[in-house]
């Protein structure tokens, strides 16, 4: 039963357990496994021996019941194991109890640099290098290669004009990289082969997030004049009906406003928009055009948003009165693979460990199932900012600090069956 626990572990988990036994804790899971087959070979071997060796039984007839006896016995205990892995994987992918798998070397750090302010933002990672934004200079974008060498500064070519700017933002995506400010409305594109600005993508709405889905076509999200309820929308600069509005893919639960706050993110792989809830155990994944595909829940259980809403200036706005309590704090989306900084403990999971670290849930878009968890641990006191995955490395912003590290080969085996699956 343990030589088939091993094979299964090795061959169809995504969660490989380190491989303690005792006497036999230096031993790799293969070496287990080989272990297992030569001292089973061995004990088959000793049962036809002794049957044969005894004068008192007839031996070919009680030699063929043992051989068959042995045969029926590993028969149900191969099927037992399946049985009880199928049940395990199904509990924990898809009615998750909260506790949290940790692989062994998920992610290494590798290099990290002091930026000296806490003013940058991932902007994104392109052609091999990874860009960051600044809010104190938004013309200005700071590049580095995978190893956080080779550092250059690149100066947006852009004439502002009389354009009230209030919150502007650079996003780099592919072969293009975008200004944008929701306040104004204004939204800008540009090619990373001269870093100039030479299409404005006229009559997009006002916005408060909003994600390039290709050089044409941006997901946002804005409020409605209704209600001032979170909706989401899609725009499509070479139609005549730039706007589509999706309203019935955030779902309200108290106001509208804060309890469908999150995080709006596209995978270009899957062609899949993703918004992950703040406040709740919920991400919505849909088509580009917008599309429910379902409705996904990370493996916390805060099924309803924890917040207190309070009404201002006799109606004329809301706040929040207490401090809400955030469940997932920051994502990012590569290939099938959704990465979740959560800030909900588990179960059995060191309350200190969580003061030094921040978690992250990896789940499969795809196959709709929770993976495993790995940590990244706090620099100079300051945790997790914002993160970004290219699929070989994860960069994470850390107070002023910008940490490079390694993932490690389960999580490259995850974005491989993907590719796989897609071909």
């Amino acid at each position: 039963m343990f030589t088939v626990y091993i094979f299964i572990i090795l061959h169809y988990s995504s969660y490989v357990p380190c491989s303690c036994g005792g006497i036999l804790e230096k031993m790799s899971w293969n070496a287990h496994m080989l272990f297992n087959f030569i001292f089973i070979a061995l004990a088959v071997i000793a049962i036809v021996l002794h049957r044969n060796n005894d004068s008192k039984i007839k031996n070919a007839k009680l030699t063929a019941t043992s051989i068959k006896t042995m045969i029926l016995s590993s028969f149900c205990s191969v099927l037992t194991v399946v049985i009880l892995y199928i049940c395990s994987e199904k509990i924990m992918h898809y009615s998750n109890p909260f506790q949290r798998r940790y692989p062994k070397n998920t992610a290494v750090n590798l290099q990290q640099i002091d930026l000296k302010f806490n003013s940058y933002y991932i902007a994104g990672f392109t052609k091999g290098r990874l860009y960051l934004g600044n809010f104190s200079n938004p013309q200005i974008l700071t590049s580095f290669d995978n190893n956080l060498g080779n550092k250059k500064i690149v100066k947006i070519n852009f004439d502002p004009g009389n354009i009230p700017f209030q919150n502007v933002t650079l996003c780099v995506r592919e072969n293009y990289f975008y200004l944008k400010d929701g306040m104004v409305p204004a939204l800008f594109r540009g090619s990373i082969k001269d870093w100039t600005i030479n299409t404005r993508l006229n009559e997009m709405p006002f916005f408060t997030q909003a994600e390039p889905i290709d050089s044409t076509t941006i997901i946002f999200r804005n409020n409605s004049g209704k209600n001032m309820s979170n909706r989401l929308g899609i725009f499509n600069y070479e139609k005549e009906n730039k706007i589509t509005y999706k309203d019935s893919l955030l779902e309200k639960q108290i106001d509208g406003i804060f309890d469908t706050d999150g995080l709006l993110m596209y995978s270009e792989h899957n062609r899949k928009i993703i918004y992950l809830y703040y406040y709740r155990n919920e991400f919505v994944v849909a088509e580009k055009t917008g599309k429910l595909v379902y409705k996904g829940h990370t493996i916390d259980t805060t099924t309803k948003a924890k917040i207190k809403v309070t009404t201002v200036k006799k109606g004329a706005g809301k706040t929040m009165s207490a401090p809400p309590f955030i469940v997932n704090a920051h994502s990012f989306v590569f290939k099938n693979l959704l990465f979740v900084n959560s800030r909900v403990m588990g179960k059995y999971e060191d309350k200190n460990t969580w003061e030094y670290s921040s978690v992250i849930d990896i789940y499969d878009i795809s196959k709709q199932t929770y993976l495993f968890s790995f940590s990244i641990y706090n620099i100079d006191g300051d945790n997790l900012k914002s993160f970004i995955v290219d699929g070989t490395y994860l960069y994470a912003l850390i107070g002023n600090n910008l940490a490079v590290y390694k993932l490690k080969e389960n999580i490259q085996n995850e974005l491989k069956s993907s590719e796989i699956k897609l071909r």
